[in-house]
């Protein structure tokens, strides 16, 4: 049995001014499926793992310096008997089964992942803003991005993804890194925590066509 294809999306497609230049056209098979929230919540887990150091360190008993001296004889002394004071019973001996560096690396497969971004996508459907480029940015200004976030009507935090190291989009980093409540992103580096996370998602018409070609 063929599964029925997934209808297509329209939306209005904005200038940075605010204004409507057409509409256009989203792959309803990444755009518009039904969220997967199992597969997201995997994606999720696996991007926070992979961020996690895993650098936290303790000394064993065998690693802590001193400690060769035998603290007190063996016997006649009413004491517990004690080989050394680096033992972990002593202040300054070594930590029982403390942490080691370690990788909390987690793997998911190709198509998973591929499946999260279009779930997370689809699922931002009805808060995404459409922009047809940031060309028309002449200059690095906070100010005027404050502008056009305001004119698009973009609120909240927002999530711009944006090639903003393409010639066109030069001045968009610039103008979007004092912003606290905007965060840039790279087509090619979307992920669904940043989806998630956002209240707004504004995407240029170009980063669709690169995220529609990586995720069909």
């Amino acid at each position: 049995m063929v599964k029925d294809k997934i209808k297509n999306k329209k939306v209005d497609m904005l200038s940075i001014q605010g204004a409507s230049v057409g509409e256009l056209e989203l792959s309803g098979n990444i755009f518009g499926i039904e969220p997967n929230i199992h597969v997201m919540h995997l994606a999720l887990k696996r991007q926070l793992n992979n961020a996690r150091q895993g650098s936290a360190c303790t000394k064993t008993r065998a690693e802590v310096s001193g400690g060769g001296k035998k603290p007190w004889k063996q016997k006649g002394t009413g004491r517990a008997r004690a080989g050394s004071l680096r033992s972990p019973l002593f202040a300054g001996g070594g930590v029982i089964f403390g942490p080691k560096p370690r990788s909390y690396e987690t793997s998911l497969p190709k198509k998973a992942r591929q499946l999260a971004l279009r779930s997370a996508l689809s699922a931002r459907f009805e808060n995404l803003i459409v922009v047809d480029d940031f060309s028309a940015l002449t200059e690095p200004k906070t100010k005027t991005m404050v502008k056009i976030l305001s004119d698009i009507k973009a609120a909240g935090k927002i999530l711009i993804i944006a090639d903003f190291k393409a010639e066109n989009n030069k001045n968009l980093e610039l103008s979007a890194r004092n912003l606290p409540n905007v965060k840039l992103l790279l087509p090619t580096n979307l992920s669904v925590k940043d989806l998630i996370e956002a209240d707004c998602v504004v995407i240029e018409k170009e980063a669709i066509n690169v995220i529609t070609e990586r995720l069909s």
